[in-house]
């Protein structure tokens, strides 16, 4: 069996490894798979809204990360898995589930992903997305206001709370985790470019 190329995106939240991600999967479709971190945080069916709003969304005890590394291992072995499937408007994971069928490129975005040793072990490619912090919290706030339903004043909050004291603490230090460090993410061409063609050549192999 062919080998399957695993590929991590990380980097900051707002830094662009989302766009990164989805135009690699836009440009090649049915052909790799993606999955995200955040899909995989832990559910928490049995806590008030209130509760999950205070909840600490940026440390790397919020994320079911077992559960990933079990879906990303079956994947690599050739076998489809389910997905589970995050509702930021609410905090907690949608009675939805992603059916992700084994491609001979994977991709995995996420903030902590080069956090986890047992992670970083299954990756071929590690790139880490290194963004200014005044520009990735405009995005964040745009990107919260208009899609996720959230305040003004609750995404300053918890940036200034969690998001920036954990960026700093567990995902700025993953960067030294990374094969490549590419600035401002899906808006760099030529990075983008030498990625495509890195997948291109995997491909026809």
């Amino acid at each position: 069996m062919k080998k399957i190329m695993v590929i991590g995106i990380a980097g900051g939240s707002g830094s662009g490894k989302t766009t990164l991600a989805k135009n690699i999967a836009a440009h090649f479709g049915e052909k790799i798979a993606v999955l995200r971190h955040d899909d995989y945080y832990k559910a928490q069916a049995d806590i008030s809204l209130e509760e999950k709003q205070r909840m600490n969304y940026d440390h790397p005890d919020a994320f079911d990360t077992k559960l990933l590394i079990k879906h990303l291992r079956a994947l690599k072995n050739g076998n489809a898995v389910d997905s589970p499937v995050y509702d930021y408007t609410v905090h907690d994971r949608s009675r939805d589930i992603r059916h992700v069928e084994a491609s001979s490129v994977i991709i995995l975005e996420g903030i902590l992903i080069f956090e986890n040793k047992e992670l970083l072990d299954l990756f071929d490619m590690k790139i880490f997305v290194d963004t200014d912090p005044d520009v990735r919290i405009i995005r964040r706030i745009a990107r919260d206001v208009k899609q996720r339903g959230r305040t003004l004043e609750s995404v300053i909050e918890q940036y200034l709370s969690t998001v920036k004291p954990m960026h700093e603490a567990f995902v700025e230090p993953s960067k030294k985790n990374a094969d490549i460090i590419i600035p401002e993410g899906g808006n760099n061409p030529v990075a983008y470019g030498m990625i495509i063609d890195k997948i291109e050549k995997h491909l026809v192999n």
